[in-house]
């Protein structure tokens, strides 16, 4: 019998890995593009990164996408979420 203390652990486990990788990826676009985005700006669903930001920031985004992929790789190893 599975008891309530085992299914919340594993739910505070994939809120804290969803909320290290929101931090990681808010690191990883400060130190590229030099610009700070807000906790909340930044979602992650099915392994893919939303971003609530303004165009012009996206295009730079656009732009250095193989660096970020890069610095995400290094920093949360290969199942990295997506850009």
């Amino acid at each position: 019998m599975i008891e309530i203390k085992d299914i919340l652990l594993n739910i505070s486990n994939v809120l804290l890995k969803a909320d290290i990788k929101r931090e990681t990826v808010r690191d990883v676009l400060n130190s590229v593009l030099g610009i700070e985005i807000k906790r909340e700006d930044i979602q992650i669903k099915n392994n893919t990164i939303y971003l609530n930001i303004k165009p012009i920031y996206k295009n730079e985004i656009f732009l250095k996408k193989e660096e970020i992929r890069e610095k995400l790789e290094k920093s949360l190893g290969k199942r990295h979420p997506e850009i």
